[in-house]
């Protein structure tokens, strides 16, 4: 199965839509309640054009696998060397290291931005996730309780980070 790693165009948001909604529905990767429109998908993908914030997409025989993007950590001036990222791969996909080369593609892609930092937020128990993240460097650095609520339960959030550069 050849597997392309690519910019993501307009015409990819569709399959970019149903990974994003197959994990509100089904999922604690992401927090959100209601399932997204295509409307919010394409401002969401113009917003990250114009700040200059990569979304790249895993292309199967011309179906998005898989999407990775990287934005703003925290809007204040001293965190611009820091970014959050996010990697989803379409549940058909799974375990077939899609995933490895999304991240991958994005840390590189961090580092020739000149990135310090990177951040994953990810569910306290989701440990596929941060044993993942710890393959790439990334490290533990913070855990906040019960700071997300999501299928009537507390949930919990890992922070972990990866240092790029040593310097801006």
């Amino acid at each position: 199965m050849e597997t392309t790693l690519r910019p993501a165009v307009i015409n990819d948001l569709e399959g970019i839509l149903a990974i994003v909604n197959h994990n509100i529905l089904y999922s604690t990767a992401l927090y959100d309640y209601n399932v997204k429109s295509m409307e919010y998908m394409q401002q969401w993908f113009t917003e990250k054009q114009e700040a200059g914030w990569p979304v790249i997409v895993a292309d199967i025989k011309g179906k998005v696998a898989g999407y990775g993007t990287y934005g703003t950590f925290r809007t204040k001036d001293g965190y611009k060397y820091t970014v959050e990222h996010s990697v989803y791969v379409n549940e058909e996909y799974h375990g077939k290291g899609i995933g490895k080369m999304l991240l991958a593609d994005l840390i590189t892609l961090a580092t020739k931005q000149g990135m310090h930092s990177m951040i994953a937020g990810i569910d306290a128990e989701n440990k596929g996730s941060i044993e993942f993240h710890k393959k790439f460097g990334f490290r533990e650095a913070g855990l906040l309780k019960e700071v997300g609520f999501k299928f009537n339960r507390w949930l919990d959030v890992v922070f972990m980070e990866l240092h790029l550069n040593q310097n801006p």
